[in-house]
Formats: structure tokens, C-alpha cells, sequence
């Protein structure tokens, strides 16, 4: 039987290459939304080679002595979400969490020997995002929801302003569980306010149905929310693909705007922008406008696209220049520890083999391990998790090399934690992080 699990964690920063999971909290539910079992949420102890960010901490509240004294350490909790949590047949779901909690997932996950992707596809799993859903929601069938404007009146689509307006329960925003509840309870009200979109989203949220309607073979506008369109078009608009982009995904032009108007332009994101196909995208077919009412719900009309559409087919060498472009760019900041490096390839079998053996290894056993990786990431990756997790088990060159490495990776991040530190008013909060920096160095 499938099931929902949804997520939500609270983290030590921003970047899911370099900062840590703080706490991870769920609830898992049937198909139509009723929960299954208990909730989960647990804390995850820092380790000893991250700063966290006092602009975060501030945020949740969570410090890192907290999660020492009732957390659970990296390891084991990789075991945990894997053996008992996002087990088969599961759709992983969240707000934001295809592009925020599912890439520290895959951090926590790589850096601790575990497979960074099975989690996601294996044995039918899956993944979700409520917050494109709600973003595509607001824009084409909005009806029978309150949405929520800024102050300058400007839309907005944040969880605890929804959940506020529809009288949804949610007293503690940035608790990782509270969010949970409230996302599972804006993804029932759009369930029951508008099934059909709810039900097309969900079922065209794979790779493999996304490329039925965005594709380079069979190419045809459609309707796309980003969150990096304008806020004052609810996120929506209708665009084509153009070129291929990196790594599969397809470059889509947005139809709002004349080429001939535009060309000559430094930068055309994200006018062009990258549409990724394994990212769960909110995409429906041109047809979902309507005559008429929809185009004006996103501040578009049929005429202009057609018009800027043929506008965009006389300028083919434009499409080229984009492909170019975008070939030359790297995906990813180059990284410069192995932490950061997991999109730079993937592990061969051998590799793969020799990984399961440090994942199944105790402290006992990995001082006694010596392994011959191919990839070179995995040496360096093997002494830092040995470093964090199990230091008992470095010999001492290890560990002086291991010292050597945290006190480097700290001292690059204690000036940013000192210039934020001195912006957080929770006199405990700033005291408690003091003392945590002092502790570690």
C-alpha cells in the first residue's frame, strides 16, 4: 500500500553541503491524508566539525546542546529513516522539501556511507512537494481557499499564513513537527477544495510523466509555477522548451516576454530558466487556462503568447546560445571537501561494495579496515566519518590529520558566526552559542 510520509526538518543553516540536519520530524499517512501510526521527531546530534548559524538557531530555537543531550548521532539515524521511515512504496512530502530538506537529506546521507539516492526511487518510492502545488493552486483554481497577501499586498505563500487564514492549527512555526501537521493540513484543504488539480499533480509528478508534456520532441507551450517567477503573477506563467539543459532537464523560455524586446541582455534568468524533470515541477497543459479566466488569473492572454512564441521560433540560433551557455555551466559550486563533493560522480560497484562495508562496520572494526577506494573522494570521506562518528577507531595519525581538518573547517566558519551572533537578541540563545564555540575550539 502507498503511503505519504511527510517531512520536515530543521537544520543548523542553509547550505546542505556544509551545514547539518538539527532535527527531523513526520508523520506518516494513508492516500487521503489520514495519519498512519505515531508522529516521529527526533533531534540529531551536531557534530564536532560544524558551526551552526546563529541567524538559524535563533529561528528555531534548537541549540546544539540540545541536541547532544536528546539527540541521536548521524549514523544512526541514517539507519533509522532508511530501515523505518522511507521505506517501500513511500512518497516522500513536504513544503520545499524537493529543493531545501530532501538535498540535506541526501547530504547526511552521503557523508555517512549511506546511498544517497534509494531513498527517493527504490522500490517504488518516490517524492512530493506541496508547496508547487500550492503555488499552481493559487493561480488556476483558487477558489474555496483564503491566500494570503504581504502588507504591500504583494501575494504570498508562506506555511504559517496559510494555515492562519484558513483557521488551521499551527502554533509553533519552524518546529519541525508543527510544520508537518500544518502541510499535511493545507495539502486536505486543497484535496477537498480542488481534487482534480490535487489528484493531476500527484500523479504527474515523476520524471517520466513530467517528459510527457515537457519535452524537446514534441515541443508545445505549457503552463509552469516557479518560485522564481513574480509573486505578482502567483508564481505562474506559460513557457517552451527550447534547448536541453544540463544533466536531462530542458530549458524553457517564458512566454511573457517579446525576444525581440529583450535581446542583448547580460543575464536572461530567469526569463530562461532550467526546468528540472526530477524535481516534481508544477506543469499542466495549456488547456488548464481556460478561455478565458484562467489567462487573467496569471496576467496573460492567448494572444500574446502566440504572439511572442512566433517571436521566439524566428530566432533559432537564440535556443542555441542558451544550450551553449548553460553547457558551460557548472551545476554545482566546485566543493572543497569531499562532504560536498557527492555530485561530482557516482560510486562504480566496487566502490559501492566497499561503502556497504564501512556502513556495517563498528569502532572495532573500521580501526582494522583498510580499504583500496577507486574513487577519490572516499579516502578523505572515510577519515572525517570516522573522525565524527567513531573516533576511538583512527589510529594517531589519523586522528592528527582529522584534527588538523576540523579545526581548518572551523576557523573558515567562526567570522561568519561571530557577525551573526551579534544580531541574535535571545541573550540564552547567544550565550549557549558562545559556549558551544569555546567548546569546540
Amino acid at each position: 500500500m502507498k503511503t505519504f510520509f511527510f517531512y520536515d526538518l530543521e537544520t543548523s543553516g542553509l547550505k546542505p553541503r556544509e551545514d547539518r540536519i538539527m532535527q527531523f520530524a513526520g508523520q506518516r499517512t494513508d492516500m487521503e491524508l489520514n495519519p498512519i501510526g505515531e508522529p516521529v521527531n527526533v533531534l540529531v546530534k551536531m557534530t564536532n566539525d560544524a558551526l551552526p548559524s546563529p541567524s538559524a538557531i535563533n529561528v528555531t530555537g534548537i541549540t546544539p546542546q540540545q541536541t547532544l543531550m536528546d539527540g541521536i548521532g548521524e549514523t544512526e539515524f541514517c539507519r533509522y529513516i532508511i530501515d523505518e521511515i522511507f521505506i517501500p512504496d513511500t512518497i516522500a512530502v513536504g513544503y520545499n522539501t524537493v529543493r531545501f530538506d530532501d538535498e540535506f537529506m541526501r547530504a547526511c546521507l552521503w557523508r555517512n556511507f549511506f546511498d544517497p539516492y534509494e531513498w527517493e526511487w527504490k522500490d517504488e518510492r518516490s517524492r512530493w512537494d506541496i508547496l508547487d502545488v500550492v503555488r499552481l493552486t493559487r493561480a488556476l483554481r483558487p477558489e474555496g481557499i483564503k491566500w494570503p497577501f504581504r502588507e504591500d499586498g504583494v501575494p504570498t505563500n508562506r506555511l504559517e499564513l496559510i494555515t492562519k487564514l484558513n483557521g488551521v492549527s499551527h502554533e509553533h512555526a519552524h518546529d519541525a513537527l508543527s510544520d508537518v501537521y500544518a502541510t499535511i493540513a493545507v495539502a486536505k484543504l486543497i484535496k477537498d477544495k480542488q481534487p482534480d488539480l490535487f489528484r493531476y499533480l500527484l500523479d504527474y509528478r515523476g520524471k517520466n510523466d513530467v517528459k510527457k508534456l515537457v519535452n524537446l520532441e514534441n515541443k508545445q507551450p505549457f503552463v509552469y509555477a516557479s518560485g522564481r517567477y513574480a509573486n505578482e503573477f502567483n508564481k505562474t506563467t506559460v513557457v517552451f522548451p527550447i534547448a536541453p539543459g544540463r544533466n536531462g532537464n530542458v530549458l524553457v523560455y517564458d512566454l511573457r516576454y517579446n525576444l525581440d524586446e529583450i535581446l542583448g541582455r547580460q543575464t536572461y534568468y530567469p526569463i530562461v530558466k532550467e526546468l528540472c524533470l526530477n524535481k516534481c515541477p508544477a506543469v499542466a497543459p495549456i488547456s488548464a487556462l481556460g478561455q478565458k479566466d484562467g489567462w487573467e488569473k496569471i496576467g496573460l492572454s492567448k494572444e500574446l503568447v502566440e504572439k511572442n512564441l512566433k517571436t521566439l521560433l524566428n530566432h533559432p540560433e537564440f535556443a542555441e546560445q542558451m544550450r551553449s551557455d548553460y553547457e558551460n555551466r557548472p551545476e554545482y559550486p566546485p566543493a572543497d571537501e569531499p562532504e560536498g563533493a557527492i555530485y561530482d560522480g557516482f560510486l562504480n560497484d566496487s566502490d559501492r561494495r566497499k561503502v556497504a562495508v564501512v556502513r556495517s562496520a563498528d569502532s572495532n572494526r573500521l580501526a582494522d579496515l583498510h580499504l583500496d577506494f577507486d574513487d577519490e573522494r572516499l579516502p578523505d570521506l572515510l577519515l572525517h566519518y570516522k573522525g565524527r562518528n567513531y573516533p576511538n577507531s583512527l589510529s594517531e595519525k589519523e586522528a592528527e590529520e582529522y584534527e588538523q581538518y576540523r579545526k581548518q573547517r572551523l576557523e573558515k566558519q567562526v567570522p561568519k558566526f561571530m557577525e551573526e551572533i551579534e544580531k541574535v537578541k535571545d541573550d540564552f540563545i547567544k550565550q549557549e552559542l558562545l559556549l558551544y564555540l569555546q567548546s569546540l575550539m
